[in-house]
């Protein structure tokens, strides 16, 4: 994008457009290539040495970096206002990459207990294999986060907007507590998308994102995004050797030192995607690029179909409580006004009259919605967590989460609403029997 004017002062819907992208230069294709190409020529040898030892930009192997995905990786640093942003397959693997720059053997994290089932088991039990300890707490207890800072932890983790309990997290204080002790403060922010929540504007260091879901959103291409907001100080203190201490892998390169606020996405590319090989597909990026450039125009349609369902379910006899922000009940409503205020996003829970069986019953029984475990989609789509997503935790664990046994997640489309609400009923009308 080139403009006498700096790129922030375009507005969102012409950056979600428009950003990272030019005209490819030979052809003069104005949607961006896909490069399927797994590695590039170099111009000689010393152009070889150069790109190798990070003394110049380039490409050099798509494990590293690809054309395709780089204007990808822009783009979302640009709707995050960060300086820059490591795309990977999955937003597990942006997660695991986000970590593995700040985490040794030894050290541990802080969560929030209310996440997708999928980062509590991965952040539980599988990082325990790395020896990175998470401790998961209530994150709405700012007491609670205080207590569980110990001299070992190395960031904070949070959702700006909570899977499956539709939760919103008070960035501010959260930020605030990551600030005194020195870690940075990574958000999730998957399920807000860059549209609704900024994070950075709060006090966050980095943002992770699940791009299959809404940036994506066409249910068709998984992808992960770790964005850096180049704002750390990741000299403050000794935690962070990955940063400041010489890399030999490098000659004794300090990120830090040599690459000042890029260095987190520097070393995220340079030593994370080179040994941890988490890759994002061109054909994917390309996919991803294509759905950002509506995402302004679908996140409006997403929040006002799930307002209008929240509000129908509210008054359902079948229905215990229903848990979206945006409702005027809401114990999160003054928090989504805050940080969310043009939505409370299309993903939220309600309880459900009748328990676990009637949760089985439901999703198998509404027609328009498609049961399967995915979110973010132009299609509406229902899960019963506690049978899927949240299965192997505790009942105790799926509880803290917002999955209890009788918790439906819906994940309002784009679809016509009065359509949505008729299926929910008949499949609500069957449920009451079950």
């Amino acid at each position: 994008m080139t403009s006498k004017k700096n790129d922030e002062d375009y507005g969102f819907e012409t950056r979600m457009i428009h950003a990272g992208s030019q005209p490819e230069p030979i052809t003069g294709a104005r949607q961006t290539p896909i490069f399927q190409s797994t590695a590039y020529a170099f111009h000689d040898s010393d152009h070889a040495a150069s790109l190798f030892n990070l003394q110049t930009f380039g490409f050099i192997y798509t494990r590293l970096n690809n054309p395709t995905v780089a204007v990808l990786e822009e783009r979302i640093a640009n709707l995050e206002d960060g300086r820059g942003t490591t795309c990977t397959a999955s937003g597990h693997a942006a997660q695991q990459l986000a970590l593995f720059t700040l985490m040794e053997p030894g050290d541990s994290f802080i969560s929030s207990s209310r996440l997708y089932g999928g980062s509590i088991t991965q952040f539980g039990k599988t990082f325990k294999k790395f020896n990175w300890n998470c401790d998961f707490v209530d994150i709405d207890d700012p007491t609670a986060i205080r207590k569980a800072i110990k001299p070992t932890t190395k960031a904070i983790f949070v959702e700006s907007l909570a899977n499956p309990g539709g939760s919103v997290c008070d960035l501010e204080t959260v930020a605030a507590i990551a600030e005194e002790a020195e870690v940075p403060l990574i958000v999730d922010n998957t399920m807000a998308t860059p549209y609704l929540c900024r994070p950075f504007e709060w006090g966050a260091s980095l943002i992770t994102h699940s791009t299959t879901k809404f940036l994506s959103g066409n249910g068709t291409s998984m992808g992960g995004a770790v964005v850096d907001s180049g704002k750390f100080d990741w000299a403050r203190n000794d935690k962070f050797g990955a940063l400041t201490a010489p890399e030999a892998a490098y000659h004794g390169l300090i990120f830090y030192e040599t690459f000042g606020d890029m260095a987190f996405t520097m070393h995220a590319h340079a030593v994370g995607l080179r040994d941890l090989g988490a890759t994002l597909a061109p054909m994917n990026a390309f996919q991803t690029l294509l759905g950002i450039e509506t995402l302004s125009l679908r996140m409006e349609r997403h929040c006002a179909n799930a307002l209008a369902v929240a509000e129908y379910l509210e008054t359902h006899e079948g229905v215990e409580w229903v848990s979206y922000a945006g409702l005027p009940s809401s114990q999160y409503r003054a928090l989504a006004d805050k940080y969310m205020p043009k939505g409370a996003g299309s993903v939220f829970s309600f309880g459900l009259k009748g328990g676990y069986e009637a949760g089985l019953k439901l999703v198998e029984s509404v027609n328009l919605f498609s049961h399967l475990a995915n979110l973010g989609d132009t299609r509406s789509l229902i899960l019963h967590p506690a049978s899927t997503t949240h299965r192997q935790l505790t009942e105790e664990q799926r509880e803290n989460a917002g999955a209890g046994n009788n918790v439906i997640r819906l994940s309002i489309g784009l679809e016509t609403v009065a359509d949505l609400i008729a299926d929910l009923e008949a499949g609500l009308q069957a449920a009451s029997k079950a």
